[in-house]
């Protein structure tokens, strides 16, 4: 019978590139693998069963992902990273939706358990607040978390520093000459939505504005709470020169309502996104907008789970990721007059 030596020697590679090969454990360049997959078949290799694999070795190589569904691209965008790292790793990614709901959220913990899976890798937002019974059942893998508020499980944090983009939407509205400045705030029960809305305040009270509390709106991270915005805007009396939307399908949603009624954006009203969707310099206007690392957030989180995996005493790390301002069509100068 064949081993990894034998196809080694044939192939003209290590042994090591061999396991690699055949066990995808690490990218190999697809001319290299070709030559090992030839190799294995001119010997007539057999390579060991995965599941026989994962009972010597004790591993799966396969990360299980839960997500809250939402029409929002940016989760899509950024498992698009998670599920691209987890391939130059070696690694399988088993991805489960829990729409929101608890109970679904166990069910996949359940599911996930059942396939041995190595880690975990969080990204719920909306479940903050009924965490604590489903991580007791996470005490025993090595879990990271992506976007979400404080909690007691120690586990590796992956988040975007939503308080300093907060900060920078808003003070790039004040340089740009805006000093009537609105907010269409996420769910502030929501960690990153109460740190942008933290953001926001702390720019407009650095450069000595006042905040309007008419002219700020609870919304919802979607498209509609962006659209509903308006109106809600309007029911308070006369419109700010500026908006910051806490992301951009809000931001998306405000756009298209103020077109409907003819406000027209920059020179009627500035808007402000957050997390720099694909879509975004595909609107009219294009959304200015905070950029969000998304494939970086993916990239970390594996990165994160891979090494906790590897080291489980070493001490829980939050990785923060820096944002910036993407200037493009969305906000104008405000010269003094409307």
């Amino acid at each position: 019978m064949a081993t990894m030596k034998d196809i080694a020697k044939l192939a003209g590679v290590s042994t090591s590139t061999v396991s690699h090969v055949i066990n995808k454990t690490r990218f190999v360049s697809d001319e290299i693998a070709e030559r090992v997959n030839n190799a294995a078949k001119e010997l007539h290799y057999t390579a060991p069963s995965a599941l026989a694999r994962s009972f010597k070795t004790n591993r799966t190589n396969t990360l299980g992902m839960i997500v809250t569904t939402s029409t929002n691209p940016f989760f899509g965008e950024v498992v698009k990273g998670v599920e691209r790292s987890c391939y130059h790793a070696g690694y399988n990614l088993i991805l489960c939706n829990t729409e929101g709901d608890a109970q679904r959220m166990k069910a996949s913990i359940d599911t996930l358990m059942q396939k041995r899976v190595d880690g975990f890798i969080l990204m719920c937002s909306t479940l903050e607040g009924e965490y604590s019974e489903i991580l007791e059942k996470l005490q025993s893998v090595p879990v990271v978390v992506m976007d979400w508020g404080p909690i007691s499980l120690p586990c590796d944090k992956i988040q975007d520093n939503s308080l300093r983009g907060g900060y920078l939407a808003t003070k790039h509205l004040i340089q740009q000459g805006h000093r009537e400045i609105g907010c269409i705030t996420g769910p502030l029960v929501r960690h990153q939505a109460q740190m942008r809305y933290q953001g926001f305040k702390r720019a407009m009270k650095e450069a000595a504005l006042n905040i309007n509390p008419k002219w700020v709106v609870e919304g919802d991270f979607e498209c509609e709470g962006g659209y509903q915005a308006l109106a809600k805007f309007q029911d308070n009396g006369k419109l700010p020169s500026a908006i910051f939307a806490g992301n951009d399908m809000m931001a998306m949603g405000l756009i298209n309502a103020a077109n409907e009624q003819g406000i027209s954006v920059p020179a009627d009203l500035s808007v402000m996104g957050y997390d720099d969707i694909h879509l975004a310099k595909y609107m009219t206007p294009s959304l200015t907008t905070v950029h969000q690392p998304k494939y970086r957030l993916g990239k970390a989180a594996v990165d994160a789970l891979i090494q906790r995996i590897s080291d489980s005493g070493s001490e829980p790390q939050i990785v923060e990721l820096e944002p910036a301002v993407i200037e493009r069509g969305s906000v104008a100068e405000f010269l003094g007059e409307r």
